[in-house]
């Protein structure tokens, strides 16, 4: 079979490639299609360089939807609320930027890298990450990574909640799903799938696990299927409520894990953006927060921000307020030993600490002999 892609340069085609392509993509098959045209611009960058650059192109500025017909789909809402099924961030505009350790990082760094770059991998019969799932507590920052992502792709943000559409009628559900995951394909954007476990909490009512697993078994498909070019996301708190073939579905798996004292300290000095606070306070507040997420400390110090706004308190004097209020809700066993960090670390006097955190004079000169000694309780 002879194609040409110009007038003036003839290539000899596969036949049986063409073929291929046709009934593929007939048939809807996203997925394959994308796959054997990868497949194909490889093949023929040598011999037809014309046109396997037109194969990439294509890959490259229309991904590959299932059973599309390019109609253009309305945005989905709830037939019965009539409420719309998804949020839509349009530009995604960051007030303050992720703050994560090294490895998710990078991890969120390549998947960006590789849909920035994405000609490149087609050419090469890749293609960039389809689906990522983030794991990790809630407010470690999973969302905002999300947001991240479709920010520096320049791309629109889609969120589905899936707790939130979860419905006492779950065929209803189902179909919901299926209408924002249309949308979601018809649309250039990065979608988040929100509280993916939510699917797997609800195993409860023995009338309704038939209708949940077809209703999983409709998310699984369609993860298989997310056409090449785009971008899917999921997120979920609960790890171990998730059912092992959901995992495999995910090309690539992302942990967050709960910031350590250099991120929290990092995160005291972005949130509260002032150059005269205290570094040694600033310090002893990433103690005292250890094992809490920064969504917690940023919304605790924009509190503290707002009280020294409205009282023309100093940035230390709200650092201080903040840090008397942990102690306030701190094990009693563990303010001694703190207040004595605090003591030896900021050049406060002892009555100064004392009336911060409440803890006695006596107590104070207790713990900070043991400091001085090295003794481990302090």
């Amino acid at each position: 079979m002879v194609m040409s892609t110009s007038s003036a340069d003839e290539i000899r085609i596969n036949e049986q490639d063409v073929v291929k392509v046709m009934q593929l993509a007939a048939a809807g098959n996203a997925s394959g299609s994308g796959a054997l045209l990868r497949r194909l611009a490889r093949k023929y960058r040598e011999t037809a360089p014309t046109f396997a650059a037109a194969i990439v192109k294509t890959l490259r500025e229309s991904p590959l939807r299932s059973a599309e017909t390019g109609l253009a789909i309305d945005r989905p809402i709830d037939t019965d609320s009539k409420l719309a099924l998804l949020r839509e961030e349009d530009p995604v505009v960051l007030i303050t930027e992720p703050i994560l350790d090294a490895s998710t990082t990078a991890s969120l760094q390549q998947i960006t890298d590789e849909h920035r770059n994405s000609e490149r991998l087609f050419e090469l019969g890749l293609a960039p990450t389809r689906t990522a799932l983030f794991v990790g507590a809630p407010g470690v920052g999973k969302t905002l990574a999300a947001r991240w992502i479709a920010r520096e792709l320049g791309l629109p943000l889609l969120v589905l909640d899936l707790s939130s559409v979860m419905s006492s009628f779950l065929g209803r559900t189902g179909a919901n799903v299926r209408r924002v995951l249309d949308y979601a394909r018809s649309t250039p954007a990065v979608l988040l799938l929100d509280e993916l476990d939510a699917v797997a909490k609800r195993r409860d009512d023995a009338t309704e696990i038939g209708e949940l697993k077809r209703l999983v078994t409709v998310l699984l498909q369609e993860i298989d299927s997310w056409p090449e070019g785009s971008l899917l996301l999921a997120a979920t708190n609960h790890a171990d409520l998730l059912d092992p073939a959901v995992w495999r579905r995910f090309e690539v798996v992302v942990n967050f894990e709960l910031p350590n004292e250099e991120a929290l300290k990092y995160g005291v000095q972005e949130f509260f953006d002032d150059p005269h606070a205290d570094p040694a306070v600033t310090e002893l507040i990433a103690q005292l927060y250890a094992g809490e997420t920064l969504n917690h400390l940023e919304r605790d110090i924009i509190r503290a921000r707002r009280i020294a706004a409205l009282s023309e308190k100093t940035a230390t004097d709200a650092l201080f307020s903040m840090i008397g209020e942990r102690f306030q809700n701190m094990p009693a066993k563990q303010r001694g030993p703190a207040a004595a960090r605090l003591l030896d670390s900021s050049g406060l006097t002892q009555r100064e600490v004392h009336e911060i955190t409440g803890v006695s004079r006596d107590t104070l000169r207790k713990y900070v002999r043991q400091l001085e000694e090295g003794e481990p309780d302090a």
